[in-house]
């Protein structure tokens, strides 16, 4: 009987599977975020979460049993050098997948899988929009000059009352 023995195969055997596994969650680790189907990435979260959690604790056991599934140097110190210090409070969760449309040849779901907290996009703090106030129509035509000379970038500056008078002087003459 097979009760409870339910994942996706994606069409592979067994051992074809976990080595594309292996080597997209070493892709995965190297690059911080791959592009794939949305059955793969599925998978590929299955397997590379427990991992995770496992580069947080740095001991000889953790790397053997991370390097057992990864078969890869340099992904197994770049996973407990950087990504394990960069989620050690984060309880789960450690990535995130992005729909991105249907392939154009086969029309399969086509998709991101990222490191939650190495998305530059979305770590970036949102620049704070300025918000326009509106002016009292009283004075609109001194509002009408500041907000053109804003819109230029350069100041109001009111003439001083001496130059008034030296323009005052020079009609007189």
């Amino acid at each position: 009987m097979r009760h409870n023995k339910k994942f996706n195969h994606l069409g592979r055997t067994a051992s074809h599977r976990s080595a594309m596994l292996s080597n997209m969650a070493c892709s995965l680790i190297k690059h911080k975020r791959i592009t794939t189907t949305v059955a793969k990435a599925k998978a590929l979260k299955k397997f590379i979460e427990p991992l995770i959690t496992k580069s947080k604790d740095d001991t000889t056991n953790s790397r053997r049993v991370v390097f057992s599934n990864l078969q890869d140097k340099i992904a197994v110190t770049e996973l407990f050098k950087e990504i394990s210090v960069k989620i050690g409070d984060r309880p789960g969760g450690y990535t995130r997948i992005i729909k991105t449309g249907n392939r154009l040849g086969d029309n399969a779901e086509m998709c991101f899988i990222e490191l939650v907290d190495y998305n530059e996009n979305m770590a970036k703090e949102k620049v704070v929009k300025k918000t326009r106030t509106r002016r009292s129509k009283k004075s609109s035509t001194g509002a009408a000059v500041e907000a053109a000379a804003e819109k230029v970038g350069t100041p109001v500056t009111e003439e001083t009352p001496v130059a008034e008078e030296a323009s005052e002087e020079e009609v007189a003459e």
